[in-house]
């Protein structure tokens, strides 16, 4: 169906991507020479400490002298399991001078998962710090604790090593979700990560601009955030370690002026109906890892600044395709937009042939930014890295994405579904499988199914299903400990429904078409407890609101019974704050997740308060009485002159 003209259209011209960029330098050599051009400059900002590049780059090869003696090579992956801090840049960076491949270890995830990606990559040396010690499973591995262990690190030289590392070396292992049951570890190279940001021009680069690090550690947003800033002699200022709540988030991106922001779709869309001005001062915003919803989307972009649309698997390096938005944009789906430079796609269908444009394909990516594969998948790595038939020279590959796409007249990418039954869940990909698997490993579990449902904060949630064995009994609240002792908070899912069944189409396959709707979960033998007082009628009709139900307890609890997730908490700040005038952090939620408790720790607020108004008005008391003392005296001093 299509003539020559079309095909030279699709394959050739909508893919001259081809953009000017050091591809064969390694990442250490480029952040070197962007340090001698800005010394003094500030590269990474951790309040309240700083470092100029001048210091990073010392402290970073103070650090690769000290893992060159314990073995680290080129190409020896080095786990790097600290929480968000100066230490997370200074051992990305010293890993990476000295040869080696940093395996992001999130100090969030499960010890269980912990020691899974420690045990696949390998891992001589993890670098971590003496909060998360406890977190890390037992291995081989020589633990250098780097909170504690830097004053023999500093007794290194901080003159450069001067390691030669090919641009194809690993840059390294990033964990994604696997239908096996099993994380599944993408191996990413040095090359990828520098076209990432070297040579493109879907956002504006420069040392003028202030980058937040806001991803955490094992999502590949962070490659964008930190690379995008060390690289251009940018500042890089780091989110405190604690969940973003609205306000939290506007107070840091004001106070240091921060010009350019990557958020999910969930958190856009939730920030976006929570609190819109708290992005003004942002200049180019970026968004992604699901679908975006075009009515946020229009009115960002009515508030001004840029807003890109970026689209990519982690097997891509963070982003294939982007959409650059500024001013109005047409009705309509918000699309992915086009390959970013050094990057090639094509829409095909299942026999890889390419389909004109309109027509429904899945999406395969190629060029500089592809990763090498999976770490000891061989198999895996085969079948979802294939040898590429558009290719001019022998040896090119593509990815198969597993997306379905369509080309719009315009030569703009649209997203329109997944071809498997992988779901995004805050940006994360999640394969249903894996947590099926673990589900059904609890010795009291038959069945089991998961689902992605809208979450009423924005964006999707995972819903579970499970069916007991004879004889068992099935609670909610147990089954989620039970799952959150292997699988990052992100994969467990905030419902989880007890069914005598799982529902089959008439060929007896799993409908999940028709799984009820997520229930109030409330544990075995509760009922519900109607609020009494007005301040727990208020906190149970904004939990409500938040989560989507229609009534609220003042026995629920926010995450286990109600289905509660870190973009309900974002959201619920917000109206505690616009509804009730009250301020409240977000670990507020985690450490009283109850209405009853929740309320009572308000009334304590509320109490210190006024003991503090109390007081302030009982020393400014005093402070007058002292003043009309010491006005007295004066007038007495005088008069006896």
């Amino acid at each position: 169906m299509m003539d020559a003209a079309e095909r030279q259209r699709l394959l050739v011209a909508w893919n001259d991507t081809a953009a000017e960029y050091p591809r064969e330098a390694g990442l250490a050599a480029l952040f070197e020479a962007q340090a001698a051009r800005s010394p003094a400059a500030v590269a990474v900002v951790c309040e309240p400490a700083q470092l100029s590049y001048g210091e990073l780059d010392r402290r970073a090869n103070q650090l690769a002298a000290y893992l060159r003696k314990r073995g680290v090579t080129v190409g020896t992956p080095v786990g790097l399991c600290v929480q968000r801090s100066l230490d997370l840049v200074v051992g990305m960076l010293g890993i990476l001078k000295a040869g080696g491949a940093y395996v992001p270890l999130d100090p969030s995830y499960p010890r269980e998962r912990l020691a899974f990606m420690v045990e696949d990559t390998r891992v001589p040396v993890v670098l971590a710090q003496r909060s998360v010690l406890a977190l890390l499973p037992a291995s081989g591995a020589d633990v250098v604790l780097l909170d504690t262990a830097w004053e023999e690190v500093a007794r290194e030289s901080h003159a450069p090593l001067h390691v030669e590392v090919p641009a194809e070396s690993l840059a390294y292992v990033m964990y994604t979700s696997g239908s096996t049951g099993q994380p599944k570890g993408v191996c990413v190279p040095q090359r990828a990560v520098a076209r990432l940001v070297l040579g493109s021009r879907f956002a504006r680069w420069g040392a003028d601009e202030v980058f937040l690090q806001l991803a955490p550690i094992c999502f590949d947003a962070a490659t964008f955030e930190l690379w995008g800033a060390l690289l251009h002699g940018a500042k890089l200022v780091l989110f405190p370690a604690q969940p973003p709540t609205v306000d939290a988030l506007k107070d840091v991106l004001v106070r240091h002026g921060v010009t350019t922001l990557w958020l999910t779709a969930a958190l856009f869309e939730a920030l976006s109906a929570a609190r819109p001005d708290a992005l003004d001062g942002v200049r180019q915003l970026l968004a992604g890892g699901d679908v975006l919803p075009p009515a946020a989307v229009r009115e960002r972009l009515a508030r001004g600044g840029v807003l890109v649309n970026g689209y990519g698997p982690t097997e891509g390096t963070t982003f294939t395709c982007c959409h650059v938005m500024e001013g109005r944009v047409a009705p309509g789906p918000i699309p992915i937009g086009r390959p970013i430079a050094n990057t090639r796609v094509y829409v095909v269908d299942a026999g890889l042939r390419p389909v004109p444009v309109g027509v429904p394909g899945e999406l395969l990516i190629g060029g500089d930014g592809l990763a090498w594969g999976y770490q000891g998948q061989a198999a895996l790595t085969a079948e979802r890295f294939i040898p590429d038939p558009f290719a001019q020279a022998p040896g090119g590959r593509l990815y198969r994405t597993g997306d379905r796409v369509r080309y719009r007249e315009d030569g703009a990418l649209e997203f329109l579904e997944r071809l498997d039954g992988q779901v995004k869940v805050r940006g994360y990909r999640v394969e249903p499988g894996e947590v099926e698997e673990a589900l059904r490993q609890h010795p009291a579990v038959a069945e089991a199914a998961v689902v992605a449902r809208p979450d009423p904060a924005g964006g999707k949630r995972l819903v579970a299903y499970a069916v007991a064995r004879a004889g068992e009994a099935l609670d909610s609240r147990g089954l989620r400990a039970f799952l959150a002792e292997s699988l990052p908070e992100f994969m467990v899912p905030s419902a989880l429904m007890p069914l005598a069944a799982l529902p089959l189409t008439p060929v007896g396959k799993l409908d999940r078409a028709a799984l009820p709707e997520p229930e109030v979960a409330r544990p075995a033998g509760s009922a519900f407890v109607e609020p009494t007082s007005a301040l727990e009628r208020q906190v149970a009709g904004l939990w409500a609101k938040v989560l989507g139900v229609e009534r609220v307890g003042v026995e629920d609890h926010f995450f286990a019974d109600l289905g509660g997730s870190s973009m309900s908490v974002v959201k619920a700040c917000a109206l505690l704050r616009d509804e009730l005038k009250r301020d409240v952090p977000a670990t507020r939620f985690f450490e009283h997740p109850t209405v009853r408790a929740f309320t009572l720790s308000l009334e304590r607020d509320g109490d210190a308060a006024a003991d503090t108004q109390d007081n302030e008005a009982h020393v400014d008391r005093a402070q007058q009485r002292r003043q009309a003392i010491r006005r007295q005296g004066r007038r007495g001093n005088h008069g006896n002159g």
